[in-house]
Parts: structure tokens; C-alpha cells; sequence
């Protein structure tokens, strides 16, 4: 398989980036550092394929869909700007000028529906005790995009998120964040993530993601 991915110099884009090239699948990734994945280009060389650009720049998009990957993963964190919203508007257009449909996001459980109050999301909702919504706000513009789109999204919406290895084993459901879910750790949530390439379990859903 053909991969591309943003955010894989992040928490959860390098376990996703681990996983991808472990497995002998080709990936191009899309970083603005290419520096800070020397030590996987080092070991795969030509299976890792490192695109020097912005996520928010249409041309650097453009050339890093240029290999027409399978699958695109879209790991990037947000940082307190329109990153997110950004990118995938320009992923969802340029996805579809090449005929490429799947698409695999990191989002948050703030956006999954509510329990106590399902007609709410859970970061408007007496669900979380979140002090800023702005985060949450930028991943549900992301979530409204998608849905608009004809592409085969998958958003995986991870509770808090501390580092922390793979064990395979959480529990997951579409739309809600499993009950009494409180976390689940990054490798975990990359395994999760990375599976869905090949799953159409959750195809244009949100799936709350959780011990």
C-alpha cells in the first residue's frame, strides 16, 4: 500500500508512521522538519518518502498526493490556529480532483455526541470539565467539513491522551466515547488509527476510541 500522512513527526503520527513502514508499506510524509525523522529514513530509506511543506499549503498538498496514495492519515495536532480546518479543506479537494477516497483523521472525544445530552457534543455538554473549547471547536469545523465531502472519512477520537505503548486491547464504539472510557495512550491510538485503512467498520463516522 500506498500512504500518505500528515502530523508523522508527532505523538500519535509516528507510532502510525512505525506501524505503516514495519509492515512494508511505501509512506510519504508531508512535514515541515524533515530532520526530525532521520532515524526512519535511515532504516527504510526509499520506503519513506519525506515531502518538505506546509499542511496548509495547497502546492505542498498537491505534491505529496502526487504518488496516489490508497489511503491518507491526517495525524496533525492542533496549535491553536486553523491548522486542521485548513488542511483538510484542501485535502478534501485535492483528494477528489485525483480520485482518492479514503481518509483517516485524529480528531477528540469532545466531539463525539453526548451521553447525558446526545442532541450536544460532549465538549458542549456536562461530559467533560474542558476549561477551553477551542480545540474542540476547530475538530468539529474538521467533522463538518468531512461530512460535506464525498470522500470515505473515518475521524478516531481519542479521551486523554497520555504517551504511552501499544497493548492492542480498548474498546471503541461510533459516535459515543465508550463508557467510562477516561484514556487511552498514543501507540494505542496509532494502532487504531492505522488499522482502519483496511476496516469498513466506521466509514464516514466519528468512533470514540477508549479503555
Amino acid at each position: 500500500m500506498n500512504l500518505l500522512l500528515l502530523g508523522a513527526t508527532g505523538r500519535v503520527g509516528r507510532f502510525i508512521l512505525d506501524y505503516a513502514l514495519t509492515d512494508g508499506h511505501t509512506v510519504t510524509a508531508l512535514v515541515r522538519s524533515p530532520d526530525k525523522l532521520d532515524d526512519f529514513a535511515s532504516q527504510y530509506g526509499t520506503q519513506l518518502q519525506i515531502v518538505q511543506g506546509d499542511a496548509t499549503n495547497a502546492k505542498d498538498i498537491a505534491q505529496a498526493l502526487k504518488g496516489g496514495p490508497a489511503v491518507v492519515i491526517s495525524a496533525l495536532n492542533t496549535d491553536g490556529t486553523t491548522t486542521l480546518s485548513v488542511s483538510t479543506g484542501l485535502l478534501i479537494r485535492l483528494m477528489q480532483e485525483q480520485s482518492i477516497h479514503r481518509l483517516i483523521t485524529v480528531g477528540t472525544a469532545g466531539i463525539l455526541q453526548s451521553r447525558t445530552e446526545p442532541s450536544l457534543y460532549r465538549y458542549e455538554s456536562s461530559d467533560t470539565r474542558r476549561r477551553s473549547t477551542r480545540a474542540a471547536e476547530e475538530h468539529r469545523r474538521v467533522y463538518e467539513l468531512l461530512r460535506e465531502s464525498a470522500l470515505d472519512w473515518t475521524i478516531v477520537c481519542p479521551t486523554y491522551l497520555p504517551d504511552g505503548g501499544r497493548t492492542g486491547v480498548y474498546r471503541v464504539e461510533k459516535d459515543f466515547l465508550p463508557e467510562g472510557g477516561s484514556q487511552i495512550t498514543t501507540a494505542d491510538t496509532a494502532n487504531f488509527t492505522y488499522r482502519q485503512w483496511k476496516s469498513c467498520d466506521f466509514i464516514r463516522t466519528r468512533v470514540g476510541i477508549a479503555y
